[in-house]
């Protein structure tokens, strides 16, 4: 069926269920939602419930658009009207070209309105079609600055989504001569082109008969020039996947996405919201950190731009359609913000597979635990970071109790505690716990200086707080106390405030990078590893090949490249606990209670003998099938 027959059936079947007098002009295909054109959107809020029932029995995304719009204005004046002054309006934006009012207030909630009538109440009033974001407690430069770029491409990414729905939406079953539908074989493969034995470049092809989604593309953190294995013909030309998809902002699943574009992909990058800010963030910074250490750019800002203006963002629980036959939803992942495990519906029916990317089955200081239920789940690839038979991490209040007692022993001797840690994830459970910790007189009133990425990481995980877990949003909105806006914490924007940091007084730096390859953390341990009365306290997994391994294993004499070599002659410390990562118990708990029990699984995301030993160890408790597979091999699943 072509797609405007298509179009024309979907547009016939929302007139027969719209009630007499809502006109529908037009439906449009734009990314993966259904748009409805109107000249009555007016009528379509006062019917809550139309667009719902829409949804459910087109089993499409549903938007409505206006092709009358009144006055921007005019809105503006009315929208302040229906919405009550406690909302914190800061900003209103009027996109005509697609009917929509962007509404960027402080307390988003209170514009949508319980159950969203408030929401109903401007579309009544304006017709203009609303949709409402949070104005970030800390400014952060890059929400603020892809929000203005999405605003300046608009246009351009109108026509991109009219391109990519149409893609989603093809027709995909062959006919005879006649008109009959043919047989077509059905099957289901993975590719690994990263990741496998090994933490690092993730990347994984899916393949169906009619579609191709790559998920995720990352950097390797030990080996800079080891990329994942996209030159294979399985994934060629890239100008022919039919999606992206993206399961959180760490760099060794996000750096290279940029470099798909610059190499002929042209479609969309599916992510949760604040992946995409955090990942545009990391990349950049990526780019600056390569240059600096005189490296290859691997490709330009450019690409970096080219990938937020063809991103989609999904939250977790929304089920949405990538491909002809393949649906995603995200759920949470509970290892960063935005986190998820990418679950994919293929066919009507045929198979149901999931990609945990990294994740956490214990509730942390941020997040909740990664969800452990699905509707259907055939086949598992999950991380195994730590999924070695001694793998195992203290519990949270435990690593905290310990870091308490190094920063008051160091505090104590004169000296400053320097703590390398990932800008995403691990930076802000360690500010969470020393903020507490100094709030209830558990360590010393320090400062706590703020480098590199972490202030602005810190910034988008305030935009985002309905990612954060129950107790930390309850913190933040019910008792009015957000614990990042802390006065013990300060931020190092400049070498000289760096340089009055390392000659000033006992102190406690958290700084990037996490594993010590690269970033400001090495002008701290430039400038203090000599000194025994400081220390060096690892808070999160450290790479084989980074430096951070090599002091943690008892490297004393480390190579600085052009500045030489240095001696660590400070005290080095391991507080295991903070990981965003399930440790060896939490991983076989997740396949005891995962419901339902996948068929297969495959163990991914860690060094060869952890992939190896959990694989065996599920396959021995569970009798599920498992593997720990090499890169570049391929699976059929069905």
């Amino acid at each position: 069926m072509l797609i405007e027959d298509r179009l024309k059936e979907l547009k016939d079947k929302i007139n027969e269920k719209v009630p007499e007098g809502i006109t529908v002009q037009q439906v449009e295909f734009e990314g993966p939602e259904l748009v409805i054109y109107t000249d009555d959107p007016k009528r379509f809020a006062d019917e809550a419930d139309l667009i719902r029932v829409l949804a459910r029995d087109l089993r499409k995304r549903i938007v409505v658009r206006p092709t009358i719009l009144e006055d921007p204005e005019k809105a503006a004046v009315e929208i302040r009207a229906v919405v009550p002054e406690s909302s914190g309006i800061t900003d209103i934006f009027f996109d005509a070209d697609t009917g929509e009012v962007l509404i960027e207030a402080e307390k988003p909630g209170v514009v949508i309105g319980k159950n969203g009538i408030t929401l109903r109440d401007i579309t009544r009033h304006i017709g203009w079609t609303p949709k409402v974001v949070r104005t970030p407690p800390i400014e952060s430069s890059t929400v603020k600055q892809v929000r203005q770029y999405l605003r300046v491409v608009n246009e351009d990414r109108k026509q991109f989504l009219r391109t990519i729905g149409r893609r989603i939406h093809r027709d995909i079953v062959g006919r005879d001569e006649a008109g009959n539908p043919l047989k077509k074989d059905q099957w289901v493969r993975v590719t690994t082109l990263g990741c496998c034995r090994e933490v690092g470049r993730a990347a994984f092809l899916l393949t169906t008969p009619d579609s191709r989604v790559l998920i995720d593309c990352g950097e390797k953190p030990d080996n800079a020039s080891a990329t994942p294995y996209l030159y294979v013909p399985e994934i060629h030309p890239l100008a022919q996947l039919d999606a992206v998809v993206l399961t959180h902002a760490h760099l060794d699943h996000c750096a290279l996405i940029p470099l798909l574009y610059k190499y002929g992909y042209e479609g969309p990058v599916y992510s949760t919201p604040p992946t995409r800010d955090l990942s545009a963030m990391l990349q950049l910074d990526y780019l600056d950190v390569i240059n600096k250490e005189g490296r290859k750019i691997p490709y330009s800002s450019n690409e970096v731009k080219t990938y937020i203006r063809h991103s989609i963002t999904l939250n977790y629980g929304s089920v949405t359609d990538i491909a002809p036959d393949i649906k995603l939803t995200f759920h949470n992942a509970g290892h960063i913000l935005g986190s998820a495990i990418a679950h994919f519906h293929v066919g009507d029916g045929l198979y149901n597979i999931a990609f945990t990317g990294d994740f956490n089955y214990s509730k942390s200081r941020l997040f909740n635990p990664a969800v452990n239920q699905f509707p259907r789940l055939e086949t598992l690839f999950m991380e195994s970071t730590y999924g070695g038979s001694n793998d195992f991490q203290p519990a949270r209040s435990d690593a905290e109790q310990k870091l308490y007692e190094t920063i008051n022993t160091v505090l104590s001797r004169g000296g400053k505690v320097i703590i390398p840690a990932f800008a995403v994830g691990r930076s802000q459970e360690v500010m969470l716990a020393l903020e507490e910790g100094m709030r209830l007189g558990k360590i010393p009133q320090v400062k706590i200086y703020i480098d590199g990425m972490i202030r602005e990481a810190t910034a988008i995980h305030t935009t985002y707080p309905e990612y954060l877990n129950t107790d930390l949003r309850n913190l933040i909105f019910r008792e009015g106390h957000n614990p990042f806006l802390a006065e013990c914490f300060q931020q190092v924007d400049s070498a000289e405030v760096r340089e009055k940091v390392v000659n000033g007084d006992p102190c406690v730096i958290i700084s990037t990078s996490g594993m010590l390859n690269g970033g400001p953390i090495m002008e701290y341990l430039l400038n203090l590893a000599e000194d025994e009365k400081n220390a060096l306290v690892f808070v999160g997994y450290q790479a084989d090949g980074t430096l951070g391994r090599r002091i943690q294993k008892g490297w004393r004499e480390v190579p600085m490249g052009r500045k030489g070599t240095i001696t660590i002659n400070l005290e080095i410390v391991t507080v295991d606990g903070f990981s965003g990562h399930s440790d060896r118990r939490q991983l076989m708990n997740y396949i005891g209670q995962i419901q339902p029990r996948p068929e297969k699984i495959f163990c991914i995301h860690g060094d060869e003998n952890n992939t190896i030993d959990l694989a065996s160890s599920i396959y021995k408790r569970y009798h599920i099938q498992t593997h720990s597979p090499m890169n570049l091999e391929t699976y059929r699943m069905c």
